[in-house]
């Protein structure tokens, strides 16, 4: 079929905002693949005029930097549109005292609220001067909490929808004074009838809602979780009872960490493009986000948006695909498949889900490591033998080699902490000193290959991206090491006699979710006290 807009959506707002040259070079790559359109997602990442706090400090892109990559894009065949926030996800922006009059609650912005309206108008006059396109995603995802914070305080409790769609229409009339066609995330139209859930059978956006979104709204449909085609059907059929125009998102799962997950990105995305075909779904993009830090490189994920443009025109042949890659690329896709493996389990097979050891290895406290409560074999995973597949990769995959080197050198830390944590409680639960002594060595080396990681992961980073942002990776990688040193002391005190017992060694792991690796997000991997 043929596809009005095929796309990418680059997120540049947690924490690393893509240098301009990196966005350029990732163009050429879509173009290469067949894709036409790119969405910057920037939250507040995009300068401002009178808004000097919009974005401060967060490696904004300046006016002269968005007009410079939509007509680099422009001139490639590609659309460059906007992808911005104008109701929640606003984390960074509402921290700042500047905008505290209108924060509802958490990142959700204040309805109803003349000044939240007087910024959304900067907004639009923004993008209306620096993009040449006139499509405009304007968010509007996981609103949760609208309505029940300062909204609530200063107005009572009011039905959510009508808030919702007061907001809505608000926003669109602004974006239409400024010639721009909106499409928004869907999700708040079906969570305030779903007891909060976004996907399932038989839910319905409510006539009376349909009727009252503004015209010219366009619906976005998100979904990178199933593996089903009918999860997907019955979802774009939910969808059309608005009789809007549809878009459809997947994504492309970049977000886990540092390592991707390309291998469930084909599972998703194959059934959901299969999906996109039979219900004529002309506008389409993955998304590829950054959650909690933005730790994997957008490049990591070449072979899935390969196979998912592959997908979207019905090849779904994988022999194909991979000559398809090769001849593109001069790379096999094999081994770009080879990134997913720090995140590769003994158990991962039997898992429904998405895990992510790797990142939850590597932050997990060597005392107090509840990942250890499931037992040796879900920690048993042969990071030394992933740590060489990769570096023998390096000089295979040409300009990429750096990824390679990012976590080869982190697989090559979790060949040893992977199991320290295990290895220590083992050793003073049996009274074992002259184990405990050992393990000093592998303290002293772990300590000793973070390093390494890090000089390998600043690499990477500010080769794609602006220096700002980075500062939260110094902290988090900073305080790995120190804590590494000071478990190591603990011990040496222990064996020294200076103390007499480790008392976090003394309380029994409790797991803290039914499977093993379920989050990826650093504040509830290192402690479960306050971060």
């Amino acid at each position: 079929m043929n596809y009005k807009h095929f796309g990418v959506m680059l997120d540049c707002s947690r924490n690393a905002v893509m240098k301009v040259s990196e966005v350029k070079r990732m163009i050429d790559c879509l173009v290469k693949m067949g894709y036409d359109t790119l969405e910057l997602y920037t939250e507040d990442t995009y300068e401002i005029e009178d808004e000097p706090y919009f974005g401060y400090m967060r490696g904004r892109y300046t006016t002269r930097e968005i007009k410079e990559i939509d007509a680099y894009a422009k001139e490639k065949g590609v659309e460059l549109i906007p992808c911005i926030q104008t109701l929640a996800h606003f984390t960074n922006l509402t921290k700042l005292e500047q905008y505290r009059d209108i924060v509802d609650f958490g990142d959700i912005l204040l309805i109803d609220e003349e000044k939240t309206y007087v910024l959304i108008e900067k907004i639009f006059k923004t993008l209306s001067e620096n993009f040449t396109s006139r499509l405009v995603n304007i968010g509007m995802d996981e609103a949760h909490m609208v309505g029940l914070g300062k909204y609530l305080d200063k107005h009572g409790y009011q039905n959510r929808f009508e808030i919702l769609l007061r907001h809505l229409n608000r926003v669109v009339k602004i974006a239409a004074k400024y010639g721009f066609t909106p499409h928004m995330w869907s999700d708040m139209f079906f969570r305030l009838v779903n007891n909060g859930l976004y996907y399932g059978k038989d839910i319905h956006i409510p006539k009376e809602v349909a009727e009252n979104m503004p015209e010219n709204i366009e619906l976005t449909f998100w979904d990178y979780y199933h593996t089903e085609k009918n999860d997907y059907d019955e979802m774009i059929r939910a969808h059309k009872e608005a009789k809007r125009n549809i878009w459809f998102a997947g994504g492309a799962w970049s977000w886990t960490g540092f390592a991707p997950l390309n291998d469930f990105t084909l599972r998703a995305m194959k059934p959901a493009m299969a999906s996109v075909r039979e219900h004529n779904i002309e506008n389409v993009f993955i998304t590829m986000w950054g959650d909690n830090g933005k730790e994997c490189s957008f490049y990591a994920l070449l072979p899935s948006l390969y196979a998912i443009r592959c997908y979207a025109n019905g090849v779904e042949d994988m022999s194909e695909i991979k000559q398809g890659f090769l001849k593109l690329f001069g790379i096999e896709f094999d081994d770009f498949m080879l990134l997913d493996i720090p995140n590769i389990a003994p158990k991962t097979p039997e898992w429904k889900h998405i895990h992510t050891p790797s990142k939850n290895l590597l932050y997990s406290d060597c005392f107090m490591n509840s990942e250890d409560a499931y037992g040796e074999e879900a920690v048993d995973i042969k990071y030394g033998q992933y740590a060489k597949q990769l570096e023998d990769a390096i000089t295979r995959v040409g300009e990429y080699g750096y990824i390679f080197e990012t976590l080869s050198s982190l697989c090559r830390v979790l060949e040893l902490k992977a199991t320290l944590s295990m290895r220590t409680r083992k050793a003073y639960k049996e009274q074992d000193r002259a184990t405990l002594r050992n393990l000093l060595n592998d303290y002293a080396e772990v300590e000793r290959r973070l390093n390494i990681f890090h000089s390998k992961f600043i690499a990477m980073w500010e080769k794609e991206n602006k220096p700002f942002g980075w500062e939260i990776q110094d902290v988090r990688i900073g305080g790995l090491i120190r804590r590494i040193k000071t478990c190591g002391e603990r011990i040496e005190k222990y064996l020294a006699g200076e103390i007499t017992t480790i008392e976090e060694l003394d309380n029994e792991l409790l797991p803290l979710s039914n499977t093993p690796f379920p989050v990826s997000v650093y504040g509830r991997l290192v402690s479960v006290s306050g971060l």
